[in-house]
């Protein structure tokens, strides 16, 4: 079951504390306010995406939704809100609870209905740095020849000045 954070009733004291100070003002008008904080309570309880055997059960502040996993193609992210699941009919439904930081609890309750994203990006991952590993090989291969030759021409210059120091030592001394 994935659940709205219970961390939000510490926000909802916080607003019942703001809303107080304004009742207090006005106590016959201000009243109404506190629907507000007793609203928020109850959609940080209500709402939820269940996770079952025969599919999802999804329970938002207004009502109820059964999706069977026959009925489920996928499911999108976007930038902003709940996850979505594409139906098999062409809709999309919003998973109540389930945003990109709890995508991962739903591909694992699932038991591999919902394809892992992040499986297929490591493996893209991985397989890029394994094709840059191969290129910088190949690239030291095809350097690999010159870099001797280059090397080569360092030591007998090196050799070539350490010989002509000692000469000029010998003809000083």
């Amino acid at each position: 079951m994935i659940r709205n954070p219970r961390l939000g009733h510490l926000a909802v004291f916080v607003l019942l504390l703001c809303v107080a100070f304004a009742f207090f003002g006005w106590p016959q008008v201000l009243w109404i306010l506190f629907v507000i904080p007793i609203a928020v309570v109850i959609w940080i309880e209500r709402t939820r995406t269940k996770v079952s055997a025969s599919g999802l059960d999804l329970r938002t502040f207004f009502g109820s939704r059964h999706i069977d996993w026959s009925q489920l193609q996928g499911v999108s992210i976007p930038k902003r809100g709940y996850v979505r699941a594409h139906l098999s009919d062409g809709s999309e439904v919003p998973l109540p609870a389930v945003g990109y930081d709890r995508l991962r609890i739903l591909v694992e309750a699932s038991g591999g209905r919902i394809p892992d994203p992040f499986a297929a990006a490591e493996e893209a991952e991985a397989k890029a740095r394994a094709e840059a590993a191969a290129a910088r090989d190949d690239a030291a291969e095809d350097t690999g020849d010159e870099t001797e030759i280059t090397n080569a021409a360092e030591a007998t210059a090196e050799s070539d000045e350490k010989n002509s120091a000692d000469g000029s030592a010998t003809h000083t001394a």
